[in-house]
């Protein structure tokens, strides 16, 4: 008999688009990284990562920052990062051996594990810990040479079936919109970041908004069961989930989320259902089959919480419950805002502030602000602070710990600040005295849209944030 059982050829073209599309995402996600990581965490950022490791140990946060940290070794991780999964998207370690390409794959692994373990509230969203628990797997699949071992290709879709599956509990368990399928006449227009076409989903007609719930209720609470049943039964359900997603891909921007579930699904297909021939593969060496066995067994072992929290009355969404993000829980929009606001920041360069003072806008690079600028696409890229803002305007606790620093850096016209925005009013001068008032916005109606040509209407709710100017030790002082 061998260790025949050890491996399935049927999946190797699956397997090989499986770790391009995930090798993509890495790049996108470090690059994001490279980008935009000085304003956020760098040395002198709005939540240093120097002040985090010096308050938080290795063993509750493992990261080679905890070594030794400056902004130059941490713009070095992210662009070897960058380098290496560009390696992978090009199938530079398809071919080399077993211990090679698994190291090519660890690489990226402990690199962007270094940064998320540091990234505090700015790395705190579940795709994070996807990314690294399906980067973990990645590791072990072994190169295209060679036939993909069939325990992790089961890992993987344990991690599908604990995505999807958790996604539809949360919602069942959540907002009673869900329930009575209406959830959707507000999502469009409520998320987190629309899309170029967010405004024509909402304007859909209200049957069809309920269709999308019920798909999405049984995409997540009964598919994710015929990922383990014998193909093709698997690939459908797999197939559907890839529709699903694509169908949120078009109507939101969800940074790598979406994304990186269609490379999940991608592992379930496999070459009998796309009529694919099969190469001839080679075995993988007995070392390597050990350690496919002894992942299974640390997974099964480490997959006890996670799973208890699915059946549990008080499921959590988006947890980690080991320091390296092996095995998580996932979820999303367990409630869904029905009324959206958003944080729009104001600075004027007057120096004595009048009844006549004119305030100018900070315009962000993908939230909503102008409302005759149509919402961009950016996903999979990840615009972190514009993520946050929408947050912030949900409630003041969520950013308590940055938001003062971004008025701070925006008052001294910080250029790697000014960089994650899209313009900056003042071309980077200084201003004077800086503002932020909340708004309630809301899609105008295609009515509104052919006689005014925007994509939101917006009404003045007060405050966000008191006027304030920048003392002279470089302080933040609330003048009113």
């Amino acid at each position: 008999m061998g260790w025949d059982w050890f491996t399935d050829p049927g999946y190797w073209a699956s397997r090989l688009l499986f770790q391009r599309l995930l090798a993509a995402l890495y790049l996108v996600a470090f690059l994001a990284t490279a980008l935009q990581f000085r304003a956020l965490l760098g040395e002198h950022g709005m939540l240093p990562v120097p002040r985090f490791v010096r308050r938080v140990p290795f063993r509750r946060a493992p990261s080679l920052f905890h070594w030794r940290y400056s902004d130059r070794l941490f713009a070095t991780v992210a662009w070897a990062g960058v380098v290496v999964a560009a390696a992978l998207v090009l199938g530079l370690f398809d071919r080399t051996p077993v211990w090679a390409t698994m190291l090519a794959w660890l690489v990226p692994w402990l690199l962007y594990q270094s940064i998320v373990n540091v990234g505090q509230i700015w790395y705190s969203f579940g795709w994070e810990s996807l990314l690294l628990e399906v980067g973990f797997l990645a590791i072990f699949l072994g190169p295209a040479d060679t036939a993909p071992p069939v325990l992790v290709l089961w890992l993987l879709r344990w991690v599908l079936f604990r995505l999807e599956f958790g996604a539809g509990l949360i919602k069942l368990r959540g907002d009673e919109c869900w329930r009575d399928l209406t959830c959707l006449y507000y999502h469009h227009e409520t998320q987190p970041m629309p899309g170029p076409l967010s405004w024509y989903f909402h304007h859909l007609p209200k049957p069809l908004h309920r269709v999308e719930a019920a798909a999405s209720h049984f995409t997540q609470l009964v598919a994710p069961f015929a990922l383990f049943a014998p193909q093709p039964v698997a690939g459908a359900a797999a197939l559907l989930m890839i529709l699903t997603q694509l169908w949120l891909v078009a109507s939101g921007n969800f940074s790598w989320l979406n994304f990186l579930t269609i490379t999940l699904a991608v592992s379930v297909v496999d070459s009998s259902v796309v009529g694919l021939p099969v190469p001839e593969l080679a075995q993988p060496p007995v070392w390597h089959q050990a350690l496919v066995i002894g992942l299974t067994v640390l997974v099964v072992v480490l997959s006890y919480r996670p799973a208890r929290n699915l059946v549990s009355r008080r499921q959590v969404m988006n947890t980690s419950f080991d320091r390296l993000h092996l095995v998580n829980t996932y979820g999303a929009f367990g409630s869904v805002t029905k009324v959206r606001h958003e944080i729009v920041i104001e600075a004027t360069d007057d120096p004595v502030l009048t009844g006549d003072t004119v305030w100018r806008e900070y315009e962000f690079k993908g939230k909503p602000g102008d409302p005759r600028r149509r919402p961009p696409q950016f996903a999979p890229y990840h615009l972190r602070l514009d993520w946050l803002m929408w947050f912030a305007a949900l409630s003041t606790r969520y950013a308590q710990s940055w938001l003062p620093a971004l008025a701070e850096k925006l008052l001294a016209a910080d250029p790697a600040t000014l960089k994650l925005l899209r313009h900056d009013p003042f071309d980077g001068a200084r201003p004077t005295y800086l503002r932020a008032q909340l708004y309630r916005y809301r899609f105008t109606t295609p009515r509104e849209r052919r006689e005014t040509g925007a994509w939101w209407v917006r009404e003045a709710r007060g405050p966000a944030l008191r006027t304030a100017r920048l003392g002279a030790d470089g302080t933040v002082i609330a003048v009113d």
